[in-house]
């Protein structure tokens, strides 16, 4: 599973965003998610900081957009234990090629989401992710 680190900047701007989140204070968190992608130095911030802002996006075409940015900078990133988080990316990607009604390109993601589903923690993330994975699916096929 992916460890972060609690003392980097850019986590803590996205936990203190996440914070404002579950206070239901959407847009004072997309202004920490938005300085943590302002201010990464390297793939792994800016991977994190895409991913969070991905989550504050109104419409499917810039939550795609920030998916695929997320995604796209995980993929560069050489640690092994960074394949734990690409299943959520993969699924993320899908949904909004589902939302769009590109129904090929939700499945090839979902497919590329449920490849890499062994990575998963076996917890109830890993369980929530996996469900997703196969409920894409089922939609889709």
């Amino acid at each position: 599973m992916m460890q972060f680190d609690p003392d980097n900047n850019i986590n803590k701007l996205c936990a203190n965003g996440m914070m404002l989140e579950g206070e239901g204070k959407q847009k004072e968190a997309a202004v920490l998610f938005q300085q943590a992608w302002d201010i990464a130095i390297n793939d792994m911030e800016r991977f994190t900081a895409a991913h969070y802002i991905a989550r504050q996006q109104s419409s499917i075409a810039d939550k795609l957009k920030w998916d695929l940015t997320a995604l796209n900078l995980a993929l560069k990133i050489s640690a092994p234990e960074i394949t734990s988080v690409y299943p959520s990316l993969y699924l993320n990607v899908g949904k909004c090629f589902e939302d769009l009604k590109e129904f090929d390109k939700a499945n090839e993601n979902y497919q590329l989401a449920l490849k890499f589903a062994p990575f998963l923690p076996n917890d109830g993330y890993g369980d929530m992710i996996r469900a997703g994975i196969n409920n894409g699916l089922k939609r889709v096929n």
